[in-house]
């Protein structure tokens, strides 16, 4: 029993690590001593709960806790500024004179209503414009993710010094910086990193950058939990309920998406039976409400053109034309290589090969995509329907060169070699 207990702490305090997290820099404006105050509640519970039993709402004696060590920590802070005067007039401010009660007689409901606030807090701090993204991305996951240094290495294929150097030089820039919600302009002028930041972890999660596999399931499962919180939090914004429904739609195909010896299975190949209906059914839903705010948003039309693919029971039954239509509209207001990239290829299936080959040699010359393998992936493909083997096979291969993934690197080469026959 009393282990039980422990393993209900170690759980609890895991899935509310953000939250714990962002209540104790509300407080102590450091995020380091915020995680500190979170790490020593859970060794409370690990101590009190196994001796006094579990209480009936771990996550807000878990809260209550966190503050209480934050609290602590003001305390000690001024006693040794020796600022009693100050001291007593923060403990009021604060609530410090009130002793929790860590016996369930808690308010409950007023903890649920701050944590909203809290878990928002703490992803535009990890979004900072003083960070570069890569220092977001890694301290979104820390904080918001529940995700250890080791876990955010290992999933990103970097060394582990590497990824806590960021993090540390990521809380040593966020020093001084205001630990509150921004106000409405600026988190406006912020919420376009936050997305993207989400969408970047979601994107190494689906078609990994590099390593032996093709998906990191477990990054796509923290992007989409961070995209349902902000969904939660900003019901307003179009731009996040578009990103919602992206990434839902996008990741009801993970389990189609390799096949039993864990190889890549393309789109047109997959198995639709075992694209996952429910996901479908909250990104079908998501883009309705992104739509009825703001249609013409970035994530939003990715969303609608992600819709097209979710909607066809067959492959045969794709809307091509439909899709180069929203790539055409999404070209128009939010042009990206990348996106006429995608274009090219949906025009392959809606026109022909014969189509898309120029709009292809014309992207070749862009120097943003000369390296990019899914360019050359695409051209092979469109080559080998037109039936010009040779130059396909050589496709195939600059493509296969420049992938770091182990699995891509694979699937290419496989095409290149059935091409020889």
């Amino acid at each position: 029993m009393p282990q039980r207990h422990a393993d209900t702490a170690a759980a609890t305090w895991r899935i509310e690590r953000g939250r714990l997290v962002g209540a104790a820099a509300k407080l102590l404006r450091d995020l380091d001593e915020a995680e500190d105050c979170a790490q020593d509640a859970l060794l409370a519970a690990l101590d009190a709960w196994p001796r006094d039993g579990q209480p009936a709402n771990p996550a807000a004696w878990l809260m209550t806790a966190t503050r209480h060590k934050a609290l602590d920590r003001l305390r000690r802070r001024a006693m040794q500024e020796r600022e009693h005067a100050q001291l007593a007039a923060d403990d009021e401010a604060l609530g410090a004179q009130v002793v929790p009660d860590f016996a369930d007689q808690l308010d409950a409901a007023r903890d649920q209503a701050e944590i909203g606030d809290e878990q928002l807090r703490l992803i535009f701090i990890a979004c900072h414009p003083v960070l570069p993204r890569e220092s977001q991305v890694a301290l979104t996951l820390r904080l918001l993710g529940g995700l250890e240094t080791a876990e955010i290495a290992r999933a990103f294929l970097l060394p582990e010094a590497t990824v806590a150097q960021r993090i540390v030089r990521a809380k040593k820039a966020l020093k001084g910086q205001p630990y509150e919600l921004p106000d409405a302009e600026e988190r406006a002028q912020r919420l376009g990193a936050v997305l993207a930041v989400v969408y970047l972890i979601f994107n190494e999660g689906h078609s990994a950058g590099s390593g032996a596999s093709l998906l990191r399931p477990a990054l796509c499962d923290e992007a989409l939990r961070l995209a349902r919180q902000l969904q939660h939090l900003l019901p307003q914004e179009a731009e996040v309920h578009g990103l919602a429904a992206l990434l839902e739609i996008q990741a009801s195909r993970l389990p189609a998406r390799l096949d039993a010896q864990g190889r890549p299975v393309l789109l047109p190949d997959q198995d639709r039976r075992r694209w996952d209906r429910l996901l479908i059914q909250r990104g079908l839903a998501a883009l309705v409400s992104a739509q009825a705010l703001d249609p013409d948003g970035p994530y939003t039309l990715q969303a609608a053109i992600a819709a097209c693919h979710a909607r066809a029971a067959r492959a045969e039954d794709t809307d091509w034309r439909a899709i180069v239509a929203g790539y055409d509209r999404l070209l128009a207001l939010h042009p990206s290589p990348v996106v006429a990239l995608n274009r090219a290829v949906a025009l392959s299936f809606a026109e022909g090969p014969g189509a898309a080959l120029p709009v292809l040699a014309v992207l070749a010359a862009d120097p943003q995509l000369q390296r990019y393998p899914y360019l050359h992936g695409a051209r092979a493909d469109v080559l080998e329907r037109l039936g010009r083997v040779a130059e396909a096979r050589e496709a195939y291969r600059l493509a296969a060169d420049l992938t770091q993934n182990e699995a891509q690197r694979a699937l290419l080469l496989a095409r290149m070699q059935a091409l020889a026959h």
